[in-house]
């Protein structure tokens, strides 16, 4: 899913469209499959005012309304 079409899903669930929100989309779009942890990383290498609860909430709100899927990474012991 792009950047844009992120946006346009936030929008429809009526949420304001800030700029952490705006960086936090834009790298969720061009970094598929990478773990919320090195998303965290990514956007506070770019802007580190933004906090860790913040892209946290803004991965589980993508989550509810169906723009990212969550997969848990089990490892099991042999």
């Amino acid at each position: 899913m792009s950047n844009e079409q992120i946006i346009e899903a936030l929008k429809k669930k009526g949420m304001r469209i800030t700029k952490q929100r705006k960086l936090v989309a834009g790298i969720i779009a061009d970094n598929d499959g990478a773990s919320c942890k090195d998303i965290c990383c990514m956007v506070r290498s770019r802007d580190d005012s933004i906090g860790v609860a913040t892209v946290y909430r803004m991965i589980k709100v993508l989550e509810d309304i169906g723009v990212v899927e969550r997969i848990d990474m089990i490892k099991l012991q042999p």
